[in-house]
């Protein structure tokens, strides 16, 4: 058996099969026979999952280069427009030699914004807890009043 690959990298073909099986043929020859088989059989599986395998690691690879690429790209064309819409701010104050306070005032906006965003994830934070905690029992109202569930605040 030559399990060793040809010169275009390809596996060996597989070997020929045994002449037909005669009544002459011991049982252990038989048992063999069918073990030589198998081995065969598993190692050429074997060989076409590491193929699949590498195959699909290099689709993967390249996807990823390409992702990574595509992320430089975006940060910066995201840098480039906020350098962009710094100096339209500049502009349209008609502040020619405080070229700087484009920049402050983006900068401010970013921040404003930022702490919004922080706040809104805060309160979704605290909706979590709250249902969490809830133990699946509506609470007896009277009175028309509001069923609230109290959510400790940890600092």
């Amino acid at each position: 058996m030559n399990d060793e690959p040809t010169e275009q990298g390809a596996p060996a073909p597989p070997p020929q099969p045994p002449a037909p099986p005669d009544e002459a043929r011991s049982v252990g020859e038989l048992i063999f026979d069918v073990s030589e088989r198998v081995t065969i059989l598993v190692r050429e599986e074997i060989e076409l999952a590491k193929a699949e395998i590498a195959e699909k690691l290099t689709t993967l690879g390249r996807g990823a280069g390409i992702g990574a690429a595509a992320g430089v790209f975006v940060i910066g064309a995201l840098i480039m427009l906020m350098f962009a819409f710094a100096w339209l701010i500049n502009d349209l104050l008609g502040v020619e030699s405080a070229v700087w306070a484009g920049f402050a005032i983006e900068a401010l906006l970013l921040v404003i914004l930022a702490w919004t965003e922080l706040i809104k994830l805060r309160q979704i934070e605290a909706q979590m807890k709250a249902i969490e905690k809830w133990d699946g029992k509506l609470p007896n109202v009277t009175g028309g009043a509001v069923p609230f569930i109290q959510v400790d605040k940890e600092k």
